[in-house]
């Protein structure tokens, strides 16, 4: 058995752990286990701190992802998107949890048909606020639309130290 590998002395971590490995020991399908994540992850939403300043910080070029804890079943990773960052359409490996610390992450979500893409709807995920989804309905792009840094912990189904990244597909497909 591996060993997980975690920083649990970052402040709110260990309680969101130990909630998502109850959830995940559960055994349920995806998409109850990415709802039941965000409970947990709505209940014990860290704060600002589970980061290091220089962390907090982001990238000049492109959002950052921080790995905070990986291991069999799941990983929790802080997301760091300084004004105007934005994703590729893309989906993922696994389901996801999110919760925003700061900033305002907003989403366009996307079905694919085939030969495009097809927009169903966009929101604002703004401080406090949690969801989560499973594969298949998961296509979709980001942004942080505020003047400020902003920071999300994202909770996917997977152990990321064995995937490098929790997408699976970029999409380059035209929208209509």
């Amino acid at each position: 058995m591996e060993v997980a590998v975690t920083a649990l002395a970052r402040p709110g971590l260990e309680p969101l752990v130990s909630g998502i490995s109850a959830v995940v020991a559960r055994g349920l399908d995806p998409e109850h286990t990415a709802y039941a994540a965000a409970g947990v992850l709505r209940e014990r939403l860290p704060g600002p701190g589970l980061l290091t300043p220089e962390e907090r910080a982001g990238r000049p070029d492109t959002y950052a992802s921080h790995l905070l804890h990986a291991e069999e079943g799941f990983s929790v990773v802080g997301v760091v998107w300084r004004p105007g960052q934005v994703t590729v359409i893309h989906d993922h490996v696994s389901w996801c949890a999110f919760g925003i610390l700061s900033g305002v992450e907003h989403e366009t979500l996307y079905r694919d048909m085939g030969d495009h893409l097809r927009e169903l709807g966009r929101t604002d995920n703004r401080p406090g606020e949690v969801s989560g989804f499973a594969p298949p309905g998961d296509i979709h792009k980001v942004v942080n639309t505020s003047a400020e840094v902003g920071v999300s912990v994202h909770v996917y189904g997977a152990d990321l130290r064995r995937l490098g990244g929790s997408v699976r597909r970029a999409y380059d497909l035209p929208v209509r």
